[in-house]
């Protein structure tokens, strides 16, 4: 009994020395700790926020007709180029009845009246050449002549008016002509052949016939939250981007901020427009969707690191970061930093472009053990 459990002592012992061997073994052979380092370069730092929204015109003349009917004729589509005062449709008037009714009523009444002044007219004139009544009288008579038929031939035009819009002697100032008012480009032509439409008066905007713009004059019309309409001013520089336009950029100046903001979607945006500087050789839709890159700063070719170097003293909060001096050893220096994108930062002083700094991912050296 005593002999097995000395047996069973030695093995035990044995078991634990071999144990501790192997434990100090594999403790010696783990790799040291290895920090990766990287040196500065020069980079263009941008700081930015970006705001979305669309491409529009900086101005947009929505053409009304100035009486009621229905499209006859549409000589325009999308996409002309009119000058001021070309045709852009014609419309037929359907008249009102009540009006129409009024209107050759009038032409009535001014007939009597011209019937009886022309009656009077020519009694004057024979006393006028029997030398009974003085040149004085039958001025006035003759005056009262004209006046009557002037009202007569103006009741009948106001009567054609009324019934087809137009009459003789308007020329092109007639009403069921549509014109351009302005030179520009056709974006859109909302009605067609047959639809009616309505005239634009103090009651009623009217129904638009065509819309034009200058294309030449462009605006990017978009939102920024409130969180960053803090850091933007006007005059900054814009960078539009266009959906529908690859690998090209188009610049613009920041020209408009709305001073009160609009709740949408649980947070308040605020209206930015910017001015496009004007391009030759693409063309860019009206609507298109475009992000505008609002640059707040720029730095051109300065010593930038990577943010992530980058450390902070708890208690100072001053930013530093550890250079390499020797194998696997490193120096704190303090660093003065510039403007930041997010990823790269400014450094404008601390450092060389030859300093390695120190990255904090261990790693293990080729060929260690896991």
């Amino acid at each position: 009994m005593k002999k097995s459990v000395i047996i069973f002592s030695l093995i035990f012992i044995a078991v634990t020395f071999i144990g501790a061997m192997y434990y100090l073994y594999t403790k010696n052979a783990q790799d040291p700790v290895v920090y990766k380092t990287e040196k500065a370069s020069k980079q263009t730092i941008i700081k930015q926020t970006v705001a979305t929204g669309s491409i529009l015109p900086l101005e947009e003349v929505l053409i009304k007709p100035n009486i009621s009917g229905v499209i006859e004729e549409i000589y325009v589509e999308g996409g002309d180029n009119l000058k001021a005062n070309d045709l852009i449709a014609k419309i037929r008037v359907i008249p009102n009845l009540s009006a129409l009714n009024s209107a050759k009523n009038n032409i009535q009444k001014a007939k009597i009246s011209l019937d009886d002044e022309k009656r009077n007219y020519d009694r004057q004139k024979s006393l006028f050449d029997k030398g009974v009544i003085s040149r004085q009288d039958i001025e006035k008579v003759e005056v009262a002549y004209k006046q009557a038929l002037q009202a007569y031939n103006a009741a009948n035009q106001n009567y054609d008016i009324v019934k087809t819009g137009s009459t003789r002697g308007l020329g092109s100032s007639a009403n069921t002509l549509i014109r351009s008012t302005v030179n520009g480009m056709v974006l859109d032509v909302p009605v067609e052949v047959g639809n009616q439409v309505i005239e634009s008066n103090t009651f009623n905007e009217g129904t638009t016939i065509a819309a034009l713009a200058d294309v030449n004059n462009l605006i990017f019309e978009g939102k920024v939250d409130e969180s960053e309409v803090g850091k933007i001013k006007e005059g900054l520089p814009l960078d539009i981007t266009v959906g529908a336009i690859e690998n090209k950029t188009f610049s613009a100046v920041l020209d408009y901020i709305a001073p009160k903001g609009k709740l949408e979607n649980g947070a308040i945006q605020f209206e930015i427009k910017g001015t496009l500087t004007k391009q030759d050789t693409t063309f860019i839709r009206v609507g298109l969707s475009a992000n505008a890159s609002i640059i707040l700063a720029r730095a051109d070719s300065v010593l930038s690191i990577k943010e992530a170097l980058v450390q902070f003293d708890p208690k100072t909060k001053v930013p530093f970061v550890e250079v390499k001096t020797g194998e696997q050893q490193f120096e704190r220096r303090e660093v003065e930093l510039g403007v930041s994108d997010g990823i790269n930062v400014q450094v404008k002083e601390g450092i060389s472009l030859d300093d390695e700094i120190k990255v904090w991912n261990i790693i293990k050296p080729i060929g260690g053990n896991n």
